[in-house]
């Protein structure tokens, strides 16, 4: 979706949209800051940028122009009333109580409104990814398993987990990453039983799973990986269970297709853990889609609705916990496309004992 397609939202010359939220921002204009406001009407597009994001934004908006705004609510405000605005239309879920309250009042007479229809107009759009779009998404992937290739000479028996998340993130930064997607994840021995631990001193011991959870950002398009590896040695018992996620992760990417429902490509990684005993160790979703946030429709889980759909990117990232011992999980990211999927993640996923 471009800035034409909310034009055509629109009903009239007296109905203008307004974005707030970071993420729209961007995946509007290209253009990233952490505050403005995106004004558009039906024969119009201009984001309202402050005196730190401006110079740039007049250099790398797309689609619109940008102005300076010294008061948002009174400079929007005039520019609304020069246009004969009556009607805004605002994001629904993805602003703040207080943003919210600052628009409903900020250009009275004008209403401001948020609408479901324009929220679930714009989410549909997102879940679908152009051509560009998977191209940095893939770009970012890259980097993420560069950085992964890496670590693998890194980690060895007495290494923090800070240490190895930390050697992610560096590696990610100073090979093109313009950010990581988020706080990485580096457990080790027992912690790896936690779907999110918060690397701190642990030290890794042989014997040990560490799973590792990271990814890039580039184009402000995100990355998303997980891998499990060993040091060492691993018994009869970490084996089964690494081969039983690395099944269900399989048997998940299998059914991928257009059309698929959601809870279908959920339930085809689910019923593997289940059948192997393990059901109660596997409590998060199977998946979730992936763009200019880490986490955007569609969702893998037991009660999504909908159905996958051409352009999609999805992770596949089952898991067994087991508490107080170990846990494994495997993540991939993959596209829908007319004949299947493709899978954007290219590291191998058989069990490496370093």
């Amino acid at each position: 979706m471009a800035i034409s397609d909310l034009q055509k939202f629109l009903k009239n010359k007296s109905e203008a949209i307004i974005i707030t939220s970071p993420e729209n921002r961007r995946y509007f204009t290209g253009f990233p800051s952490s505050d403005g406001y995106l004004v558009i009407t039906k024969t119009d597009a201009v984001l309202f940028a402050d005196s730190r994001y401006i110079e740039a934004a007049q250099k790398s908006v797309k689609d619109c122009r940008a102005i300076l705004f010294k008061r948002a609510g009174e400079d929007i405000k005039e520019y609304l009333k020069e246009n004969k605005i009556l009607k805004v239309y605002t994001e629904r879920n993805r602003i703040s109580v207080s943003t919210a309250d600052f628009l409903k009042t900020a250009f009275f007479p004008c209403r401001a409104t948020p609408s479901k229809r324009l929220e679930a107009a714009i989410d549909e759009s997102r879940i679908v990814k152009t051509a560009s779009e998977v191209e940095s998404i893939k770009a970012a992937q890259k980097i993420a398993e560069d950085a992964f290739n890496h670590v693998l000479t890194f980690i060895k028996p007495g290494v923090t987990e800070k240490q190895i998340a930390l050697e992610l993130d560096f590696y990610m930064l100073s090979h093109g990453a313009e950010a990581i997607s988020f706080e990485t994840i580096a457990v080790t021995g027992a912690k790896s039983s936690m779907p999110h631990g918060v690397p701190d001193d642990s030290v890794v011991k042989a014997g040990d799973f560490i799973t590792m959870d990271f990814g890039a950002v580039v184009n402000g398009y995100h990355s998303d990986m997980t891998r499990t590896v060993a040091v060492g040695q691993v018994t009869e018992e970490q084996k089964k269970v690494y081969e039983t996620v690395l099944t269900a992760q399989k048997a998940a990417l299998a059914v991928l297709k257009a059309g698929l429902d959601c809870c279908q490509a959920d339930k085809a990684a689910r019923d593997v853990i289940d059948n192997a005993g393990y059901g109660e160790y596997f409590g998060h979703s199977t998946g979730h889609g992936v763009g200019i946030e880490i986490h955007e429709a569609p969702t893998l889980a037991p009660r999504s609705k909908g159905a996958l759909q051409v352009g999609n990117v999805v992770t596949i990232e089952p898991g067994i916990y087991l508490p107080g011992k170990f846990g494994v999980r495997i993540e991939d990211m993959a596209l829908i496309t007319e004949n299947g999927y493709e899978n954007l993640t290219t590291t191998p996923k058989e069990l490496i004992v370093l």
